[in-house]
């Protein structure tokens, strides 16, 4: 793996300054041995010393998993940014913030809450992210992953916000474990398709599951469509209630 990392980063190179704009090819450690190649876009003032960013961690679906980081632009917050859009928000008092965006490519399926707190160590240490502003959001196998980090303990405490669509069931240890979720005042928006059932349901569980210890922490979004359509969601254009996703989650910080 660590072979093909490299080759992909050689590949994106000069010879292909242009392959993943305008997002840039890395990687991220999730273990003392191991590292998964990622996409991450910084706004252009990163570059201005001491300024640091709301940092919005996005996770795929099973069938962007492998070993080709150009399928992260498939959809997901990837796909906004590969498309022109611009990923920012402004909170309650109306400040504006740009977020820095990381899209790691899972090897198969998604990342368990341990690789996703190695992750973010990492970026962290590399990169000019306000620490009291992380937030996450996945759809499907990523919604698994949502799903098990806010009910994860040291991770739940270190996010500021998350948005879940379409989230597939996640561990039975995990699924009894949202008074994590509450006791971290951790505010997690959900998406689901009425023709999804499944996946719908697990929005409901989740939510409901939290708000049984707390109250007001859950958000959720019904769209009248299937397993799919996540790209509308997460377009910073699109709004309910006059906020987009974006808004929603610089409401919080840590």
């Amino acid at each position: 793996m660590k072979f093909l990392l490299m080759l992909h980063l050689l590949l994106a190179g000069p010879g292909q300054p242009d392959a993943y704009k305008p997002m840039t090819l890395t990687s991220v450690r999730i273990t003392p041995w191991h590292q998964l190649p990622a996409l991450i876009y910084l706004p252009d003032e990163a570059k201005t010393p001491g300024k640091k960013f709301p940092l919005i961690i996005t996770l795929h679906g099973r069938s962007i998993a492998g070993k080709d980081p150009a399928k992260i632009f498939r959809e997901g917050v990837a796909r906004q940014v590969r498309e022109g859009k611009k990923i920012e928000g402004k909170d309650p008092a109306g400040k504006h913030y740009k977020f820095i965006v990381l899209a790691p490519l899972a090897e198969s399926w998604s990342l368990g809450p341990e690789h996703l707190e190695s992750a973010l160590d990492d970026v962290l240490k590399r990169y000019p992210v306000d620490p009291s502003r992380v937030y996450i959001t996945g759809y499907s196998a990523g919604g698994w992953s949502v799903g098990m980090a806010v009910t994860t303990p040291s991770l739940a405490k270190r996010l500021a916000g998350a948005v879940n669509m379409s989230p597939a069931t996640i561990d039975d240890k995990n699924l009894a474990s949202f008074k994590v979720t509450a006791d971290a005042n951790l505010h997690v928006w959900y998406f689901g398709g009425e023709a999804e059932p499944v996946f719908l349901g697990n929005c409901h569980r989740f939510a409901d599951s939290t708000n049984r210890y707390r109250e007001g922490l859950t958000r959720m979004t019904i769209g009248s469509h299937g397993h799919c359509c996540w790209h509308e969601y997460y377009d910073p254009h699109w709004k309910e209630n006059g906020e987009s996703i974006y808004d929603w989650l610089l409401r919080f910080k840590r």
